[in-house]
Order: structure tokens, then sequence, then C-alpha cells
């Protein structure tokens, strides 16, 4: 199969380029001003738009198995290739949930026959699995998640020699969940003395509260020095933490984090309005800590975005505070929110270029000759309104309808096929396993 993209706008390793890309079972051939025709060719125009590689969504829960009425991996596949999402990275929070590799393996064979992205998922680790946590392929598994608070799901490790031994023993990337769940649990006391439980969602961030989260981020950043382990955290919220990393190129870190669009997009003061639908753990907080994390994102102390997509139906959302899930989807408006308040080139960083450093994507994460070819076209003169005709998650809903984009969507390439264009999923097959160069 030979498809060649015409008059593209180029966005790659932070410069912007006119040309034509050629590709080649699935590969990337040749990247040049203008590429020769080929015999039986498929030719897209890009007309102009970006061409970016495409998006490495290094924290995504599917739901699959076990929960297959809030979403699957087909299901939630096809709305991420709708937001230029080309591989995805799935957390253990499944039922059962991932804790062995029998398991991670029966997730695999899923995905092999439905998942329209390339895929890897987490072997999830609990406080007695170390022995399945040591024996992982590193060659074929992401990662190992480690929950240090509790969230969806009960797979929190809070056996304290357990949790040394995981830093001290694994040798691949560590995600984690940081919260102190004692700090929590005595704020969740306090809310319901003075409110009942009628508890309003803007108190979600005094609840689960910034101590919570820079305790439990120290904790694991003091654990990751001591045993030289390489860690990546999941979603920060606050300004507090900042101050806990690094501004270094992404090579050289072994301490990696992430910051999510729901907390790069959203503050405390849209409760008044969202209530549940905005409701996750960690809590959306201030104003001041949401324009901190796009400052860090930009300045190179926040290495990645990853959605934390977490897809609940509307009947559980539409729910007293205790009783609402925390969790919402976000794979098909990462990209185009992203792109509200940064430059192509540091999205294509933030997305694709540093998750596939981190994680050592098997060429993956760049457009290279000879990588494969996971591309996403974007055309920055077209908006987009977030909408119940252009939602495709299983769920139904999305914290971004109304929003009006400034930038759409229009093609997503997944191992050289167009999977999605101007709207339109294209079933042309399945995604690949991510390899990793380990």
């Amino acid at each position: 199969m030979i498809t060649r993209i015409v008059n593209a706008t180029i966005v790659n390793e932070n410069s912007t380029i006119c040309g034509d890309i050629l590709i080649k079972n699935g590969r990337i051939e040749q990247i040049n001003s203008q590429v020769k025709g080929q015999e039986n060719e498929t030719i897209y125009d890009a007309k102009g738009n970006l061409l970016l590689p495409g998006m490495i969504d290094m924290h995504v829960h599917f739901r699959e198995p076990g929960i297959e009425n809030k979403g699957t991996i087909k299901t939630e596949s096809r709305a991420a290739v709708s937001g230029g999402i080309t591989s995805i990275m799935e957390m253990p929070n499944t039922k059962p949930a991932a804790i062995t590799n029998k398991i991670l393996e029966d997730k695999y064979k899923i995905a092999s026959e439905s998942c329209l992205t390339n895929y890897s998922f987490y072997l999830g680790a609990s406080n007695s699995n170390l022995d399945e946590l040591k024996s992982v392929d590193p060659k074929k598994v992401c990662g190992i998640k480690l929950f240090l608070g509790s969230s969806t799901g009960n797979l929190v490790v809070d056996n304290k020699n357990q949790i040394a031994e995981i830093f001290e023993q694994i040798k691949i990337p560590i995600a984690l969940h940081c919260e102190v769940d004692e700090i929590i649990k005595e704020n969740e006391i306090k809310a319901k003395e003075k409110y009942g439980e009628n508890i309003p969602f803007l108190e979600h961030g005094n609840i689960r509260s910034r101590q919570a989260c820079l305790l439990s981020t120290q904790y694991a950043i003091d654990l990751a020095e001591k045993h030289n382990t390489q860690i990546h955290i999941l979603h920060m919220t606050t300004s507090d933490e900042l101050k806990l990393f690094k501004n270094e190129p992404v090579e050289n870190k072994k301490i990696t984090v992430e910051a999510c669009p729901h907390h790069l997009w959203f503050s405390e003061e849209d409760y008044s309005t969202l209530g549940s639908y905005i409701k996750c753990n960690p809590a959306i907080k201030t104003l001041a800590d949401r324009n901190a994390l796009r400052e860090a994102l930009k300045s190179g102390f926040i290495d990645t975005v990853g959605t934390d997509h977490a897809p609940h139906l509307l009947s559980e959302k539409d729910n007293t505070y205790f009783n609402a899930p925390s969790g919402m989807p976000i794979v098909q408006s990462a990209l185009p929110s992203l792109l509200e308040y940064l430059s192509p080139e540091m999205v294509a960083e933030k997305t694709s270029h540093n998750p596939a450093k981190i994680y050592k994507c098997l060429d993956r994460g760049f457009i290279r000759e000879g990588y494969f070819a996971d591309l996403t076209v974007i055309n920055m003169n077209k908006s987009q309104t977030v909408n119940k005709e252009n939602i495709l998650y299983k769920c139904g809903w999305s914290p971004f309808n109304g929003i009006e984009f400034k930038s759409t969507i229009d093609a997503t390439f997944v191992n050289g096929k167009i999977v999605y264009e101007k709207g339109k999923i294209n079933d042309v097959g399945y995604g690949m396993r991510l390899l990793f160069d380990r």
C-alpha cells in the first residue's frame, strides 16, 4: 500500500516545513519538498494544513473488560482517532483489574481485534504482586501503574514495604497517581460535618487538597531519587508541586510529569456551571494553579500531556457529591484544546516526541523516514464546536460541550492508513501493539 501526502505543512522536532510525505507499507519512506509520484499510489492532499506526528496518549481508561456499559476499547479508540490520537496506553483499573500478566495479555487480545489506535497496557501494582511486576517483558509492555492514592477502582497500594520494593526493583517506567488518602478522608469528614450529604462540587478541590497531592508527590520523588527509579507522575494539578521538578531536556530526566487537558482548561470557577461533570481525581483546582500549569508546560517543567480519558454515564454523573464518580471523557478534545494556547511545535513535543522518548516507543512519535506513519492533519482555519452530533464517546457527553475550538482534526493516519477523515471513521483495520526499545 502506497500513499503520498502532498501540500502539507509538516510540524516536527521544533521545525515547520512545507512538503510531501511518501508512505509505503505503513512507514514513512520519504520526506521532501516534492516527493515523486508512484505507481498505484493513493494521494491525500493536505491543502496546506498542519501535519503533526499523531498523539501518543500515555494515560487512558477505556473500561474494557468489565465496564463496557461506559466504554469499550473499540468505541473509545474510535473517539481517540477522531481527536488525532494514534497510540494509547491504557490503565489497569478494569474488571478484573489488570494485576497479572495473564489478565494483561487478555486485554491485548481484545485490542488486537478492536482497537483503531496502536495500543499498550499498564500492569497494575497491588500490595502483593511484585513477582508479576518483575516478570513483565520490557519490550512489550509500556509500564507499571502505581496508585499511591485511591481513585476509581480499588488498586491503591498502601503497604510501605511493597512500595519501596517496587521502586527498588522495577526497571521500566512507573506511572503514578499521587495523593494521600488519610488527608482526603479527614477532609471528607470535615465537609460532611459542614454540609451533610449535599456537599457542593466546589469543595472537591479542598477535599482532595493540594496538601494531599504535594506530600504524596514529594514521597514518590524521594523514593525515586533514592533508588534511581524511572517514574512518570500523572495529572499534575497544583503550583505547589511544580517546584519539585527540574526544567531539563526530557532525555536527561528519570522523573517526568504529565498535565491533563482538563486541568489545563478548567478551574474551580467552573464548578458552579459544570459541577460533577468536571469532578476528577486529583481535583481541578484554582485559576492560579491552572495558569501555573500552562506556564510550566511551556517552560519545560511539565513534560507531557495525557488525557486521563475516563468515561462515565450521565446517569452516574447526575448525582450528589459522594455518588457521582470521578473522571470525564477527553480524547476527542485534547489536541484542539491545547492548540488554543500552545504552538503546534510545542503540541508535537508534549504529545508525541516526549512520550516516545520517555517510554522509548519503537519507531513512533516523530515524522522521520523509517518510522511508522502515525500522523494527524489539523486545519487551523476551520473552527469546530463540541456538540452531541460530533461526540463519539459511548457515554455520549463531553465536559467541553458547547465550546468552540479554532482548529479541527481533518484526518488521522495510523500505520499509514487513514482511519479518520472529515468526520468519518474508516474501518480499514486495527492498530498495532506498541513495542519499546529497552
